[in-house]
């Protein structure tokens, strides 16, 4: 049987155009390459899953390839990136702080940074987790890093940059990676299907895209979950039931119901959610998200800011033609008021109850009091 390899690392990518989402960052270290402009040392920061680490290791890989294509990648046939792809290459060292941020582990680091590299011209450290290193380790560490040997570079990365030094910042180029676009994070969840011969809808992609919040780590680790539950076959339905989440034609419907002051289907709807195991909270908050979303479809320049697939989207800009400005507001109101008091009620259902009769009263302008 054939071992199994998880996608975040079987698609992990291998060269700058491969990045998904941090073009601004891999196209500044294209240049620093490109002109021989290299720093002694970078700050690689932001959210988990982004990209920092990979990055990482390609400017690495790159640095010291001895013939780099026209579009300044690694050429994967020279002795430095055959030793890279490898792992055997002992000019780019890696150093996890999380386990190793004593003083005693950044003074073996320091002694080995004298050492000439073998091939190529650099020797790339890279340290994961930097924010990990206790203060005196970053104290013994400042020195080496404030003046390194010609040979050397360093790659910081981190989650927590408001944790490391001031001393340590005001010596890095920082590069701030952002969270990648749920638009760019389907487009490559896309592309991994069709290469694995999974089929997948779309929807479904976009719905492990928004819960992957940002990080594409996540999301590859949440695809194969569902690739795995619904037997290679994704789809919107197997990946809501998988996830947990609550399905947008609930809030669809409630919607409805609350324009036609319809409040005994609207409880009846809530009745139907809490039976699937879904908690008030988190109804309050998506239906918060909904009537955001509905807000901003009323207007062709506000649509783009929809997260969600195409078809969710022509909903959207449906139910915002039924819809008033002034009812989405104070049903918007409404419901982040009742989301934000949502722990300190006693009767958690009465109160999620409560609300939706306040936004199904809204059109009337009875509101209750």
């Amino acid at each position: 049987m054939e071992n199994f390899i998880v996608s975040a690392r079987k698609y992990r990518p291998a060269t700058f155009a491969s990045v998904v989402g941090q073009n601004s960052i891999t196209q500044t270290l294209k240049n620093s390459i490109a002109n021989k402009y290299l720093g002694q040392a970078y700050l690689f920061c932001g959210p988990r899953g982004v990209g920092k680490t990979t990055c990482a290791r390609i400017f690495a890989k790159t640095i010291n390839c001895m013939n780099l294509t026209p579009e300044v990648e690694a050429c994967n046939e020279c002795e430095s990136c055959k030793s890279f792809n490898e792992s055997a290459s002992f000019n780019i060292h890696e150093l996890d702080a999380a386990s190793n941020n004593s003083v005693e582990d950044i003074r073996s680091l320091i002694d080995q940074v004298r050492i000439s590299p073998q091939i190529g011209k650099y020797s790339i450290y890279i340290i994961d987790e930097v924010h990990m290193l206790s203060t005196a380790a970053f104290n013994a560490f400042l020195k080496t890093l404030e003046e390194p040997p010609k040979h050397a570079i360093f790659i910081l990365a981190t989650t927590e940059k408001h944790k490391i030094l001031p001393t340590i910042l005001s010596r890095c180029q920082i590069f701030d990676f952002q969270r990648i676009r749920v638009e760019d994070m389907v487009e490559h969840l896309a592309t991994v299907a069709a290469q694995e011969h999974i089929p997948a809808e779309r929807e479904a992609l976009n719905v492990i895209a928004l819960k992957a919040d940002g990080g594409l780590r996540d999301a590859l680790s949440i695809f194969d979950q569902i690739a795995s539950f619904s037997n290679r076959n994704i789809t919107y339905q197997s990946t809501i039931e998988n996830l947990n989440v609550l399905d947008y034609e609930y809030f669809f419907r409630l919607t409805d119901c609350c324009l036609q002051e319809n409040y005994v289907e609207a409880l009846l709807i809530y009745d139907q959610i809490l039976n699937k195991g879904f908690e008030g909270n988190n109804f309050l908050s998506g239906l918060t998200a909904h009537f955001r979303n509905v807000l901003v479809s009323k207007d062709p320049k506000t649509v783009e800011l929809l997260e969600v697939g195409d078809s969710i989207r022509q909903r959207y800009m449906q139910q915002a033609q039924n819809c008033s400005v002034d009812f989405l507001y104070k049903a918007m109101n409404f419901a982040a008021q009742f989301d934000e008091k949502y722990k300190q009620s006693n009767n958690k259902r009465l109160h999620v109850e409560l609300a939706l009769l306040h936004i199904s009263n809204i059109v009337k302008k009875k509101v209750l009091t």
